[in-house]
Order: C-alpha cells, then sequence, then structure tokens
C-alpha cells in the first residue's frame, strides 16, 4: 500500500507540499524522476502530460472493471443527477496518488471529496506515454516548474450516464493549466468501440496541449451552414433551452459529459456546446478546453469570457459554457440578453 493523505478543500482534493500553501505534505510518498531521467529529460510539462496519458488509461481501466464487477455502489451527493460510484472513487485515487508520486510539487484538484486513506499499490500507474514524451514542448511553456502547475481531475464524467448503461458518454478527464490557463488536456473513453461487439478493443485516449497541437482522434467540422448544438440530457432547466433555441439549431444533441460534448465539436458531430447554467465546475471544462484551444476552438462562458484554472479559483463555472470549434462569435452574438442578466460573470 502506498500512504496518501489527501486534504478536502471546497468538495476538492488538492495534493501539494506544505512549503507552497500549508497543506498535507505528501512528498514522503511520492516518487520522482530519477536524476538521470531529469537531466536528459523533456520539459516538466511534458513529462507530466505523459505521465497523464498513462494514468488516464489506468483509471479507465479501473472504470471498465468495476462496471464488469457489477457493484457499482451508488452514492447521490447533491441530488439524483449527482452521483458518485466506486468507480469515481477508485479512479480519482489512482489519478491523484499517480501524479503525485512522480510529481509531488504539482497541485491537484479532484472532483470527489474522498477522506484520507491508503490508496492501494494496485492503482498505481507508473508509466508514462512514449509517443507524448517525443514530442516537443511548446516554447512559452518550456520553464514551468512543478509548483506552478495546477491539475484538475474528473475521474468519471458522465456518471449518471455510467449508472444508466449509456457507456459511450462516459470520459476521464485530467487538464493541466498554467497561469490560470488551460494549456494540457487528456481525455480518456473508456467504452470508445463499446457497441461494436465482444471483439471490439475498447477505449482510446485523445490528448493536447496549447501551441502544439491534439492528438488520438480526427479532426473534423460539421458541414458548412448547419447549425448543430450539443447540450445537457440531466441538467436542462428554462435558461439552457432559451439559450438553445436561441442559437436557430437545424439539431439538437442531448448527451452527458462535458468531456464528452467536446469530443463532439472536435469530432464534426455539433457546432456548438451551449450550457446556460452554472452546474460544470473546474474539472469539467480544463481538459476539455485545452484540446479544444489546442486544434483553435474556443471554450467560454456564456458573455465570452474565458475561465481561469487558479489554484484557489471558484470551482463552479458559475456563467456557464459556450464552446465551439469555429465560429464562435457567431453564436456568442445568439446568447439572448435575458440568459446573460440570469447568469453571474465569471
Amino acid at each position: 500500500m502506498v500512504p496518501m493523505a489527501l486534504s478536502d478543500i471546497e468538495s476538492a482534493v488538492i495534493c501539494t507540499l506544505v512549503q507552497s500553501g500549508g497543506l498535507t505534505d505528501i512528498s514522503s510518498c511520492c516518487g520522482t524522476f530519477s536524476p538521470a531521467e531529469m537531466s536528459s529529460s523533456p520539459a516538466v510539462l511534458m513529462r507530466l502530460m505523459a505521465s497523464a496519458f498513462s494514468v488516464a488509461e489506468k483509471a479507465g481501466d479501473v472504470v471498465r472493471s468495476v462496471l464488469k464487477a457489477g457493484d457499482l455502489d451508488v452514492v447521490a451527493k447533491t441530488g439524483a443527477n449527482d452521483l458518485q460510484t466506486k468507480a469515481d472513487r477508485l479512479a480519482q485515487q489512482s489519478i491523484c496518488a499517480s501524479l503525485a508520486r512522480k510529481f509531488p510539487r504539482i497541485t491537484i484538484i479532484g472532483e470527489e471529496d474522498l477522506p484520507s486513506q491508503e490508496v492501494e499499490e494496485e492503482l498505481i500507474e507508473s508509466r508514462h506515454s512514449e509517443e507524448v514524451l517525443a514530442q516537443p514542448c511548446p516554447p512559452e511553456y518550456s520553464s514551468a516548474r512543478e509548483e506552478e502547475l495546477v491539475v484538475w481531475v474528473d475521474p468519471l464524467d458522465g456518471t449518471k450516464e455510467y449508472t444508466e448503461g449509456l457507456l459511450d458518454h462516459v470520459t476521464v478527464l485530467i487538464g493541466v493549466a498554467y497561469e490560470g490557463r488551460a494549456i494540457g488536456g487528456v481525455i480518456n473513453q473508456p467504452f470508445y468501440n463499446y457497441e461494436m461487439g465482444p471483439g471490439a478493443v475498447l477505449g482510446r485516449t485523445i490528448w493536447g496541449v496549447l501551441g502544439l497541437g491534439a492528438f488520438g482522434f480526427d479532426l473534423r467540422e460539421v458541414p458548412a451552414g448547419q447549425h448543430i448544438v450539443t447540450t445537457t440530457r440531466s441538467h436542462s432547466n428554462k435558461l439552457v433551452t432559451d439559450c438553445v433555441d436561441a442559437m436557430r439549431p437545424h439539431k439538437v444533441i442531448r448527451v452527458g459529459g462535458a468531456g464528452n460534448k467536446i469530443i463532439q465539436l472536435i469530432e464534426g458531430k455539433a457546432s456548438a456546446y451551449v450550457f446556460a447554467s452554472p452546474g460544470c465546475k473546474k474539472w469539467d471544462t480544463c481538459a476539455p478546453e485545452a484540446i479544444l484551444h489546442a486544434v483553435g476552438g474556443k471554450l467560454a462562458d456564456v458573455h465570452g469570457n474565458s475561465y481561469t484554472y487558479h489554484r484557489d479559483v471558484q470551482h463552479m463555472n458559475a456563467a456557464g459554457v459556450l464552446a465551439t470549434l469555429r465560429d464562435f462569435d457567431y453564436y456568442a452574438s445568439r446568447v439572448p440578453a435575458s440568459v446573460k442578466l440570469a447568469l453571474l460573470t465569471a
């Protein structure tokens, strides 16, 4: 077992060093790259992204394993649409402990409010992706230090859909922020290809870094002139409906998971993600935003203002989400004044 004490701050897990903020000291249980690796290795951002890639795949394995075992151990957090399962808990433990072991000075903020406990060694992922590590670090991030990076974790985005068998909605999200900006993201889809039958290879991992690009999928756009909106299937209200209707969409897709919706944008299944409600959190949007921005898209609030991802920022995306791969200004111009008035500026 690996002893892993995690402090809960505003319903999140934050792993950091005592020196950087007086929080729980986890340095005693966290290994680092060897001196030889450090002297010849790429920038810390790319090492973190390479580890996050493998850690997300490990978390995806955990999510599949819990479902296969059949005991989801579902807990309602704030209501019937805000659930937590055994998979959420184990996946977050795996992600936080694995990343903290290699990068003891980063701040990790996870969705689930978990008690301090020991993390089983079998949940630890020590490998990293050589494919990611081979990519050059954008010059603007080459000097970023561990303690300057904030990692936002949603261990299982689309939990409600997971419990209902809508497995293509489910993702694992690991986002990296620097100076308050989302700059790196990993999205694992544990059940990608699950509808292909028993012989299909399940899962895929998409990742990207701002200034470098995004990988693991084929970038596509919705045909010109088509306005297809993707929005929530389980957290709708009058504001959300009014905003969606104002876009005058040819089609509306209602699905679960912020990660899933951003994948729809970058794969040409939707042209805009519209969610005029304060239900989304920073761990929902950090990784997807970084990947979307890496391919030229934009994610902001309904006022068009960017979100920030500093370690001490408000977790709630209070002014909703508006995201597009292209033509952001067109969709932003159609947000009703009544919706903007109803939502606080982030």
